[in-house]
């Protein structure tokens, strides 16, 4: 759905959007089976991190990553012209130590501009008690900060990048409190991170990355490659990426 004028100015102030309604209580039901199946397959250890860009294999993926009503909230903030950069599941099982240290999504992605969005759908509910993602409003106006190495034990960010931010910043951070099938917006720039998962719930969620097609990857990302994109929205004039066929599932 599109955003009202003043949720984009929320956005543009604070660097996030939460919580916004995307799937009906029936559809997260049957995502979530979906999501069990894929976990069942690939295994716990697997599940937490692992599962990246599975838009390219299973479908009902990149059904969500297609869905009008995610894609209208996206083309409100970035534009008509709208490419998926990649797809990711983050999954907390509890109790466990496991966290996500603050970081800002971009810091490794070698995009310039620094310009993306990520939607985070919550495919079970996301709350204080699992280990929700926080965020700390208007750090998306301040520039991408130099990351170090995270110290503490459990980091599950990729190669363990933590920024270090003062008792002053972490005392705004904001939780981002979400039910199952509900989503959240935060820009690529925005310092965000979560808590352990005390509890004994799972907390999984589908992180869906989006640029502008004016955006153009000028380094490799922290993986070492470049970027494959779709086309989801509107029309690539510039060409900045090599794109892929957009994937086809039989029936």
């Amino acid at each position: 759905m599109k955003l009202t004028p003043q949720q984009i100015a929320t956005f543009s102030r604070k660097g996030y959007l939460s919580p916004i309604p995307v799937m009906e209580a029936e559809e997260i039901v049957r995502i979530r089976a979906e999501f069990d199946r894929l976990e069942a397959e690939e295994g716990r250890e697997k599940s937490q991190i692992g599962l990246l860009d599975r838009h390219l294999d299973r479908s009902f993926v990149w059904d969500i990553a297609r869905d009008p009503r995610i894609l209208d909230s996206i083309s409100s903030i970035i534009g008509p012209n709208i490419l998926l950069l990649g797809t990711h599941f983050f999954c907390k099982y509890g109790p466990s130590h496991r966290f996500v240290a603050w970081h800002q999504d971009v810091t490794y992605w070698g995009l310039e501009p620094p310009d993306a969005l990520t939607a985070w759908l919550a495919i079970d509910d996301s709350d204080t008690e699992n280990g929700c993602m926080q965020v700390i409003p208007g750090t998306h106006t301040t520039g991408i900060h130099e990351h170090g190495k995270s110290e503490r034990e459990g980091n599950l960010l990729s190669i363990n990048q933590e920024l270090t931010m003062t008792p002053e910043d972490e005392a705004r951070a904001v939780d981002m409190v979400l039910r199952a099938g509900e989503m959240s917006l935060h820009h690529g720039m925005l310092v965000h991170g979560s808590l352990p998962n005390p509890s004994t719930r799972r907390r999984c969620g589908l992180t869906l990355r989006y640029i502008p097609t004016s955006v153009r990857q000028v380094k490799l990302n922290s993986h070492g490659k470049r970027y494959t994109a779709i086309l989801v929205h509107g029309e690539d004039r510039e060409q900045h990426f090599e794109e892929i066929a957009s994937p086809v599932f039989g029936n």
